[in-house]
């Protein structure tokens, strides 16, 4: 299997990146979060990408970028939330060791407060929360090679979970 070692999917704030890193510090391999790559790359935060240029932009942005990290990493790779909407990058993480991160927004609320820092959640968080998750949890469910629910879990328990849930070893 060529590719990430894992590829960590999941709606924002449930912990793709503390998680990521984690899972990578205990396999002995590299991490890497597509988000992080997009602003390297463009120099500026997604919140301005979105305010600036708009949402299809934005995806077509994190569209390039998901598909050159699935070609180049061989790690943990972590993506953004909204990634799973191309229709192409779903049919990339076919045959990949694909974990989806899931929780409820209860939990969401508590992790991210649904701040303003998430463009897409600006107006009633809550709501526009729940209206994503809808529209999302069957595309995270469909790449998924296992899910792992994170709510009342620490990050460290959600790794071990991870590992277990993939049986894999750590190094």
């Amino acid at each position: 299997m060529s590719g990430p070692l894992v590829v960590l999917v999941g709606p924002m704030g449930v912990g793709k990146s503390t998680v990521g890193q984690q899972l990578a510090d205990r396999l002995g391999v590299a991490y890497r979060d597509t988000d992080d790559d997009i602003v390297a790359g463009q120099g500026r935060t997604i919140a301005d990408i979105f305010v600036e240029e708009g949402e299809p932009a934005f995806r077509a942005v994190e569209k390039a970028a998901v598909l050159r990290a699935l070609a180049e990493h061989d790690g943990v790779l972590a993506l953004g939330g909204g990634s799973i909407l191309d229709e192409e990058t779903r049919g990339l993480l076919a045959g990949q060791r694909v974990v989806y991160l899931s929780m409820d927004v209860e939990e969401a609320v508590k992790r991210t407060g649904l701040n303003a820092a998430r463009p897409l959640l600006a107006v009633n968080p809550r709501k526009q929360w729940r209206e994503l998750m809808e529209a999302r949890r069957h595309l995270y469910e469909g790449v998924a090679t296992a899910v792992v629910p994170t709510d009342g879990r620490t990050p460290e328990e959600v790794t071990q979970a991870v590992l277990d849930a993939l049986e894999l070893k750590q190094a």
